[in-house]
């Protein structure tokens, strides 16, 4: 198995992967604008994991916080090319020990419906039945707390 290398992008030029891979996987392929993917969550209080192809990004992941309990993981990209090796998995499961050494207890993530379950493999649950739109998305709201297995 190819091996990846799992970045915690704390300088601009690691969040810079991040980026890339958000322009490719969702302004390129879904016509999101830059204005709609990169928002007021993007700068110095988020953090981003990155995952390289040796120099090249090619997954991504963000995460903020909500309160002092909780964050919220988003922007969670694989570059089309690289789907179906669970590289989405690597991202969330670096981002979930960053989260838990920072001492957050609960992840929120709004998925989107077709990544259901994906993310209830992962350990996370629906809060609701309600439908939330992002962009042309229908998404629901999934939590985790720290701790819990799948």
């Amino acid at each position: 198995m190819k091996q990846y290398k799992v970045l915690r992008a704390e300088e601009t030029w690691q969040r810079a992967g991040a980026y890339s891979v958000r322009v490719q996987g969702m302004n390129r392929q879904h016509h999101i604008s830059l204005r709609e993917e990169f928002d007021e969550h993007d700068g110095d209080e988020s953090k981003y994991i990155v995952l390289l192809d040796d120099t090249y990004p090619v997954a991504t992941c963000r995460f903020y916080e909500l309160d002092q309990q909780s964050v919220l993981v988003g922007r969670v990209v694989v570059l089309p090319e690289y789907r179906g090796q669970h590289l989405g998995s690597m991202v969330i499961k670096e981002a979930e020990k960053w989260i838990a050494e920072l001492g957050y207890t609960n992840i929120r993530i709004d998925s989107r419906v077709e990544a259901i379950g994906f993310y209830e493999k992962l350990g996370y649950k629906r809060m609701d039945d309600e439908i939330i739109k992002s962009w042309s998305f229908d998404c629901v709201r999934m939590r985790k707390r720290i701790g819990e297995t799948p």
